[in-house]
């Protein structure tokens, strides 16, 4: 009896295992609207990208990103973790040069500087994970030039300005508060109030930086980083976010509201389309890419 329980429990387990190696090549769009527009403006369309992870070889995910540009959006913003390993930004910006001639802008996360490396997924119930010393820097610079000159702006800790379908944003982004690089004190103060969008651009939701945007007038922010917590359990959602906001906004549209109540603003935050090499699993949490279509209010 004790062996056949065993054995159930193992193939039970090795299903799981295969089920959750699927759904992590199971690339998904997602769509969702959001009033964050001037009463009377028409809708735009924002293609939100977030969390490639992108390794040579991975040739069903690039397609997959390349065909997004059949939607024809109006903008994309990418929120980070372009790439996991040394080889991949040629790959990268092969993937992303159909979106060239959209407007875009982009900010990087702790995978574009850093090589991940191995960890127990148990770590994660810790808290958040911290950068350890002597990781493999990744060709960064390089992935900031290329993305560059396909026309996107780049944001780390930066304001930028971006004109799409006749309309007027306001930008600004911080570099990777995961890793303490974010410096929003370089791009504090109010939003420009003759925009028709004011949008916050981080790769980790932490906080802070969400506190920064909204106080100082952001009408939407949008993140990745949290992977909407990778391995879901379906009825109770994600059991870790890696960064200090809370479960329930993991993955999706939710909103932000500053410490004093006084501004608020829609977030958004992808679940993003890949995971570590190390871990490519996800259950109840398929990867995915959102088209946002903005409203007047």
């Amino acid at each position: 009896m004790l062996t056949r329980t065993l054995l159930g429990v193992t193939a039970t387990g090795l299903a799981g295992l295969a089920y959750a190696r699927w759904e992590a090549q199971h690339y998904t769009l997602r769509r969702a609207t959001v009033p964050v527009l001037p009463p009377g403006q028409p809708p735009l369309r924002i293609l939100h990208l977030s969390d490639l992870h992108l390794v040579p070889g991975q040739l069903s995910k690039q397609a997959w990103v390349r065909s997004l540009r059949e939607l024809r959006p109006d903008a994309v913003i990418a929120t980070g973790d372009f790439m996991s390993h040394q080889d991949a930004v040629p790959h990268v910006l092969d993937t992303l040069e159909p979106l060239f001639d959209v407007p875009g802008a982009f900010v990087l996360g702790s995978n574009d500087y850093f090589a991940p490396r191995p960890i127990n997924p148990a770590r994660y119930l810790q808290g958040p994970s911290q950068l350890e010393p002597k990781r493999p820097m990744l060709p960064w610079a390089d992935l900031v030039a290329g993305l560059g000159d396909g026309g996107w702006t780049h944001l780390c800790n930066a304001r930028g300005h971006m004109t799409a379908a006749g309309r007027s944003i306001d930008l600004r982004g911080v570099d990777d508060p995961h890793i303490s690089r974010d410096r929003y004190q370089d791009v504090a103060g109010e939003f420009r109030s003759d925009a028709d969008l004011r949008l916050g651009v981080t790769h980790a939701p932490y906080l802070r930086v969400l506190d920064g945007f909204v106080g100082d007038g952001a009408d939407l922010v949008l993140a990745g980083h949290t992977h909407g917590g990778q391995l879901r359990i379906p009825g109770i959602g994600a059991l870790v976010t890696n960064c200090d906001i809370d479960r329930a906004r993991s993955r999706g549209l939710s909103s932000h509201r500053t410490p004093e109540g006084r501004s608020t603003a829609a977030l958004h935050v992808s679940a993003g389309l890949g995971t570590s090499p190390y871990a490519p699993f996800r259950f109840a949490c398929p990867p995915e890419a959102t088209l946002l279509t903005l409203v007047a209010r």
